[in-house]
């Protein structure tokens, strides 16, 4: 039974489908960070030093967010509404990207087809950071395998009505890891010592998402993100695109991204840099919203 003094409610925004949000975050991939079943999906995570699980559902006009563990007073309502809201950009007026999307007659069928998805993000600099560290040159169903064993090993558990909920390990513990703890999970030993070398460097205080947040632009981030080992310009790209939310950020390169291109007759040829650049032009500020958009459109292929 639903106790309704643990319902934090949200209006949804304009230009808002929750379905294609779920569609996002339930790809058939074994992810540890959440579960999405009956319509909802069910998030643990630690907002200062409490923990909290949370299922989030649509109910006509709002976003319904349950607190099944956790106590809901003024202060863990405002921490839990602020992560929701960057969770899923709910932010974010989508009228321009939308208006220039109609527009483009190779892509307007996207405004009928994705109507409503956000950029989902990673809220957590670090998980954002280890994320890109683990699926570096492997495919995504073994890199969740690996996200996972990590994630059970060193991250924080909760059970609930008999399921089990994870907890992205704090950057603390993971610093005192070891690359043969890492690699006994089949980790190389280049990923675990990228992993352990940019935990501590959240652990010095080297690096965190406030530090980047006052940084002045997109390339400074860039820079003091890529001069740690580990994190090459996909991963600075990704992470400011999905954690920092730049809108303007771009992962050249990225493998997915190309193959769109080229279903889309965007280019021909994946070095064919020049008509990149021209494509971007006509989503800018918006590049990263258009990225996310040519991703979902290889699930339809």
């Amino acid at each position: 039974m639903i106790n309704k003094n643990n319902i934090i409610t949200i209006k949804k925004p304009p230009h808002f489908s929750f379905t294609e949000c779920l569609w996002f975050l339930d790809r058939n991939y074994d992810d540890c960070a959440h579960s999405v079943k009956q319509d909802a999906v069910w998030k643990a995570l630690k907002l200062g030093e409490d923990l909290y699980l949370l299922r989030i559902y649509e109910k006509d006009k709002f976003l319904n967010i349950e607190v099944l563990v956790g106590s809901v007073n003024v202060k863990s309502k405002k921490l839990i509404e602020a992560f929701v809201i960057e969770w899923f950009d709910l932010n974010n007026d989508l009228e321009s990207f939308y208006s220039a999307l109609k527009k483009d007659k190779q892509l307007a069928y996207m405004y009928k087809d994705f109507y409503g998805l956000r950029l989902m993000g990673i809220t957590d600099l670090f998980e954002s950071l280890c994320w890109c560290i683990i699926g570096q040159q492997i495919n995504l169903s073994f890199a969740y395998k690996l996200k996972r064993r990590l994630v059970e090993q060193y991250g924080t558990k909760m059970e609930y009505q008999g399921s089990l909920f994870y907890i992205f390990p704090d950057f603390k513990i993971l610093a005192g890891a070891s690359t043969d703890e890492l690699k006994e999970m089949q980790f190389s030993t280049a990923k675990a010592s990228y992993l352990i070398s940019i935990a501590k460097a959240f652990s010095e205080g080297k690096l965190s998402k406030n530090i980047l947040r006052t940084l002045p632009d997109m390339e400074s981030r860039h820079k003091l993100l890529t001069s740690f080992r580990g994190i090459g310009t996909w991963t600075a790209n990704y992470v400011l695109m999905k954690t920092i939310r730049d809108p303007n950020c771009i992962p050249h390169g990225d493998a997915g991204l190309l193959k769109a291109f080229i279903n889309h007759n965007i280019i021909e040829d994946k070095k064919d840099s020049k008509n990149i650049k021209l494509f971007f032009e006509r989503y800018k500020n918006m590049e990263s919203y258009i990225v996310i958009y040519l991703w979902r459109s290889l699930a339809i292929q």
